[in-house]
């Protein structure tokens, strides 16, 4: 008989060759990675391409990105060349045979997302990671991930018109996350992305300016991945008896980091930010894994989703 995978996972009816997704914004549109020596497709389950709109978009000014002592914050500022260019120039250059790719899909009022999700439906695009972390320009500028109404009208919008799965990347910038979930989940979300970059600013003490052209951006990396780990348990809490699975994300940069995602509750593992400090992390990551299953006689990493012990646990209270 052949040897099983043992990382191999089921997320959404598709099958991931391992439970390792490389995060938007992270990797292009799927061919800045593929350029590092030493990268393999067998260590990614899928790729998120980068954030992408209907119309092109120039991002945000000058400075886009600056580091801190635990982290990375970014402004880019939804920079990309717009939905038909990349369905037209980008997708046919990716290799479908080798992983699977995630379209993400952003805009500015819920008509931009649903256009876009249409035309990413009639794509070879596997599913569609949709980015509610984005200003209403019609609430004004209110992000529609910070209030369960709009953000179930976006997927709510956008399920009429695809049917590929749809992955909703939460904000963790929002009061109550589990509320949040549970009208995605009932207007139709197939998936969640738990968490979306945590607000920040920076700022240049001697010029007594900020560091950022945009004033403020979106803070990744190891800082955030205590919340992101409260974020995804709570989100697996509320949708885990649908059986809904999650894309547990934030400054993962060991197999440690990724096993204690799965065990508070993710399907799947996002890496990004943890990429720039080293590019072949993915291939550690699943070593990592692969020999927590063997140490622990488990058969899948399916297996350790959600199997967090709180016996014992402190009250935060």
């Amino acid at each position: 008989m052949p040897e099983t995978n043992p990382l191999s996972i089921d997320f959404c009816g598709l099958s991931l060759q391992t439970p390792l997704i490389l995060l938007s914004g992270c990797v292009g549109f799927g061919d800045e990675y593929t350029r590092v020596e030493g990268f393999s497709h067998d260590e990614v389950g899928a790729v998120c391409l980068k954030g992408t709109t209907l119309e092109p978009r120039l991002g945000n000014p000058p400075h886009r990105l600056a580091e801190t002592p635990d982290g990375l914050l970014n402004s880019i500022g939804l920079q990309n060349p717009g939905v038909d260019a990349v369905i037209r120039d980008v997708l046919p250059s990716l290799d479908f045979s080798a992983t699977r790719f995630f379209a993400n899909v952003s805009g500015a009022t819920v008509e931009e997302y649903t256009e876009v999700t249409r035309r990413f439906d009639d794509s070879p695009i596997d599913g569609i990671e949709v980015n509610i972390s984005c200003p209403n320009v019609k609430a004004g500028g209110m992000e529609f991930g910070n209030d369960p109404k709009m953000s179930a009208a976006v997927v709510s919008a956008c399920r009429k018109v695809t049917s590929k799965p749809l992955i909703i990347k939460m904000s963790p910038n929002q009061t109550d996350i589990r509320t949040n979930a549970r009208a995605c989940l009932e207007a139709g979300a197939d998936a969640f992305a738990v968490i979306n970059t945590v607000s920040g600013m920076a700022i240049d003490a001697d010029s007594r300016s900020t560091v950022l052209g945009a004033k403020q951006g979106g803070l990744s990396g190891p800082a955030i991945k205590p919340i992101a780990l409260l974020k995804v348990h709570e989100v697996y809490q509320e949708t885990a008896a649908h059986g809904t699975p999650i894309i547990g994300q934030g400054g993962v940069l060991s197999a440690t980091d990724a096993l204690e995602f799965l065990i508070a509750g993710a399907s799947t593992v996002g890496v990004g930010t943890g990429l720039f400090h080293d590019p072949l992390a993915c291939r550690a990551i699943n070593q990592g894994i692969r020999d927590y299953l063997l140490r622990h006689d488990l058969d899948s990493v399916a297996e350790l989703t959600g199997t967090l012990d709180s016996r014992g646990a402190q009250s935060s209270e």
